[in-house]
């Protein structure tokens, strides 16, 4: 049985990917964050920016890097 389900979140939208049988525990689990979606947008905001107007640009989509990382 697969599955892919999307659910909101807070920061956008989470995408769970399962993979199981009829069992209690799926054999494969994966979850993307919305962090992550909202981070490829980031070349486009930055293009023909600052170098010092990156930072706020990126505090404006609220990344959680720790998300973006798994």
């Amino acid at each position: 049985m697969r599955r892919t389900i999307r659910v909101e979140s807070g920061r956008g939208e989470l995408g769970i990917y399962i993979i199981g049988e009829d069992h209690l525990f799926p054999w494969r689990w994966k979850i993307r964050s919305g962090d992550f979606n909202n981070l490829q947008v980031l070349p486009q905001l930055i293009r023909g920016q600052k170098v010092a107007d990156i930072f706020p640009i990126l505090a404006s989509i609220d990344v959680v890097m720790g998300s973006v990382d798994r």
